[in-house]
């Protein structure tokens, strides 16, 4: 393969092209040439419903896979949190990335900041984020605000809380950090994990490929950061276990300290508009945590 540049698959968004191109410069560094290939997905296509009006799982993700599927390119890269738990017949996830901080911010427009209120917003507040994650648990913390559906990329987004057409937005702070996005004019709330629980795998980016294709599989397992791999899978078996796709209003963080314990926080609402049931759970070992945390789970139902 010295001799044969890897095509990666990435959408075109300018965060998906950062993840696209740091791969590219991963990759530069073990002396592996790479292409970029730009492909629109169905959740990049259809701009004007909420993600879970969208209808299957991988709306961000079917048609890089589909894409692998049939050799257009070598590997896909996707945000981990909208890869779902399950790979097709003959794909397989072969590496993850650094993770980048885990958390959400909220950004809020100037004008309806108020000190002295939870999240620092003014009562009534119109929030924008189409997650149900996120709907479920800003509302379980301040049931006054308003949720509305935002679409678009990261800047955009930003765009329009600048313009006013809401008072708030919900983003994930990866986004933000990797664009390196100034936010001088906006306040920024930046949310605990351990209490403003992200999505599965939020803030890492996770390498498809062909299970056949040994070749790329050996590179790109040079790339692989195992310790990550470690946490984000008890946190996507938790997924997996509940069933549920990126979507599903679950948050789930892991972390592992200095002795090796993990501690698992997790949250989930049957929907958007219900309340979040909450559950944090340490053990010294991984065998069995993500089951673990799921009985907990439907023991708070």
């Amino acid at each position: 393969m010295e001799n044969k540049k890897i095509k990666i698959g990435t959408r075109g968004s300018k965060l998906a092209l950062w993840q696209a191109e740091y791969t590219q410069s991963q990759l530069k560094s073990i002396d592996i040439e790479s292409e970029l290939v730009i492909i629109k997905t169905k959740g990049d296509k259809i701009q004007n419903l909420s993600f879970d009006k969208i209808e299957g799982k991988g709306f961000f993700t079917k048609e890089l896979e589909d894409a692998l599927l049939n050799g257009e390119v070598d590997m896909a890269v996707h945000s981990m949190k909208d890869l779902p738990t399950k790979n097709p017949e003959g794909l397989v996830l072969t590496a993850v990335s650094y993770r980048e901080n885990p958390a959400d911010w909220l950004l809020i427009n100037p004008q309806s900041f108020k000190l002295g209120r939870t999240l620092r917003l003014k009562e009534n507040a119109i929030v924008g984020t189409s997650s149900a994650r996120r709907k479920a648990q800003i509302l379980d913390i301040r049931p006054d605000l308003r949720v509305k559906d935002i679409r678009g990329n990261v800047p955009t987004r930003i765009k329009k809380l600048r313009d006013g057409g809401f008072d708030a937005i919900l983003l994930a702070a990866a986004g933000i950090q990797r664009l390196g996005l100034p936010m001088t004019d906006l306040e920024v709330v930046h949310l605990h994990p351990k209490e403003f629980v992200p999505a599965p795998a939020q803030g890492v980016l996770a390498f498809q490929t062909r299970e056949k294709d040994l070749e790329t599989r050996r590179i790109l397992k040079r790339l692989h950061n195992a310790e990550v791999a470690e946490i984000t899978n008890i946190e996507r078996k938790i997924l997996n276990l509940l069933d549920g796709g990126c979507q599903m209003p679950l948050g789930v963080y892991c972390q592992k300290d200095s002795t090796g314990n993990f501690h698992v926080w997790a949250a989930i609402a049957d929907e958007w508009n219900t309340p979040v049931k909450r559950v944090n759970i340490s053990s010294s070992t991984s065998f069995e945590l993500a089951e673990t945390v799921v009985e907990k789970l439907k023991e708070e139902a």
